[in-house]
C-alpha cells in the first residue's frame, strides 16, 4: 500500500469551500447587529430588518460570485 494518496477532483470545490466562510461570518455579523439594534430601540425593528435583508442579499451575492467564478476562469 502506497503512503502517497493520489488525489482526484477539481480544486475549485475547496475554493468555494473557502469562499463560503467569508458570506458565513457576514451574514452572522449582521444578523447579531440587526438583533442588537432592535434590542435597543424596538421602534426601528422595521427599518432595521429592512436594512438587514439587503445586507444580506449583498452578502450572497459574493457567494454566488464565489461559485461562478471557477467556472470562467480557464
Amino acid at each position: 500500500m502506497d503512503m502517497l494518496a493520489e488525489v482526484n477532483g477539481s480544486i475549485a470545490t475547496v475554493g468555494y469551500g473557502l469562499a463560503a466562510i467569508g458570506p458565513g461570518i457576514g451574514v452572522g455579523i449582521v444578523i447579531g447587529k440587526t438583533i442588537e439594534g432592535t434590542a435597543r430601540q424596538p421602534e426601528m425593528a422595521g427599518t432595521l430588518r429592512g436594512n438587514m435583508f439587503l445586507g444580506i442579499a449583498l452578502i450572497e451575492a459574493l457567494a454566488l460570485i464565489g461559485i461562478a467564478t471557477p467556472f470562467f476562469l480557464p
